[in-house]
């Protein structure tokens, strides 16, 4: 072999070697993303005020990225459940989480059972506060909210129930520190999400329920099958203006609770492809008919935000306003 043969041999040899070693780096690197469908995590069933929102914004989310966006329903855990679903996912952004302060926050800290901890997720951006609603069942004699706080103190021999999302959530702290404000105990049944805790409260078997509005509710309520007495809201959407509020009761009118809610990813994911999801979440969010739509379903909604930053300071100031809420009711974090 010549030593000119020889040297154009090594500079193919060469070539091919560098080539090689491109194909073999990460596709992760070279993926624009997303490149495939993305997978919305909802941590409670179908018909819920969680998933009617989530599919709002996955309509809108998926014409940003151009990208188809699935909807994927676990109920159960108080939302343990939906969280391990991301948390168990690559941290490649395709998998995000319609959370709220109940399954980031709540669970983690309450719950010994939970094997994650808030921090273990990112906040790509808030999207809204949700408005709690106290619903009573068809058959109790009680137009506002003193009226069945009166009929609960005259039956403490015999605990009135209530229905929420599951054990720990915000909905549970407040049914039990309402049942200690007034003096009288309620007795706690906890379902598998807010569908199903309405079907038990319009079928008699519960009392009264405690869980994030929702259209239908007002439905229901002229159909006879149940009422709403009260928002915990200080304030509510144009909407829901014909909602009692909660600083009208003579007895509880400080009680004031809403539940906050973003969209979330698992720590650790690219901040790149979190930039993506919270653009595409700021779009959905400056879209006037989606805005509509959210104030529709009871949310006060906020205003897009345009950094990590500001999106990791919201996440601050959720864990502290739960940490709060776990010492007001006398319980302490895991």
């Amino acid at each position: 072999m010549t030593s000119q043969t020889r040297r154009r041999f090594l500079q193919h040899a060469g070539a091919t070697a560098g080539a090689s070693v491109l194909a073999t780096l990460p596709a992760l690197a070279a993926e624009t993303f997303p490149a495939r469908p993305l997978a919305l995590v909802v941590p409670y069933p179908a018909g819920g005020a969680s998933d009617a929102a989530a599919r709002i914004f996955g309509e809108s989310i998926a014409k940003s990225v151009k990208q188809q966006v699935v909807v994927e329903n676990y109920g159960g855990g108080t939302g343990l459940i939906g969280a391990n679903k991301v948390l168990s996912a690559p941290a490649d952004g395709y998998t995000f989480f319609h959370g709220s302060i109940n399954e980031v926050f709540l669970a983690p800290l309450l719950n010994p059972a939970a094997r994650y901890k808030p921090r273990d997720f990112t906040l790509a951006a808030p999207i809204s506060d949700a408005n709690i609603v106290l619903l009573l069942r068809n058959g109790i004699a009680a137009d506002s909210l003193d009226r069945f706080l009166d009929l609960a103190k005259q039956n403490k021999g015999k605990p009135m129930s209530y229905a929420t999302v599951g054990i720990d959530s915000i909905y549970h702290l407040m049914g039990d520190a309402l049942g200690e404000r007034i003096g009288a105990p309620f007795l706690h049944v906890p379902y598998k999400g807010a569908a199903p805790a309405l079907q038990g409260l319009a079928g008699g078997e519960v009392d009264f329920a405690i869980l994030p509005y929702q259209s239908s509710f007002d439905s229901m309520q002229q159909l006879g099958r149940i009422r709403v007495l009260t928002s915990f809201s200080k304030s509510l959407p144009a909407p829901l203006k014909h909602i009692a509020l909660i600083s009208q009761s003579r007895y509880v009118p400080d009680f004031e609770y809403a539940i906050s809610g973003g969209y979330f990813v698992r720590q650790g994911t690219p901040a790149d492809r979190t930039t993506v999801l919270r653009r595409a979440i700021g779009e959905a969010l400056a879209k006037p008919d989606i805005r509509a739509k959210l104030e529709a379903e009871g949310r006060t909604v906020v205003q897009p935000i345009a950094s990590q930053a500001q999106a990791d300071q919201a996440f601050d100031q959720y864990l502290a306003r739960v940490s709060q809420l776990i010492r007001s009711v006398g319980r302490k974090a895991a």
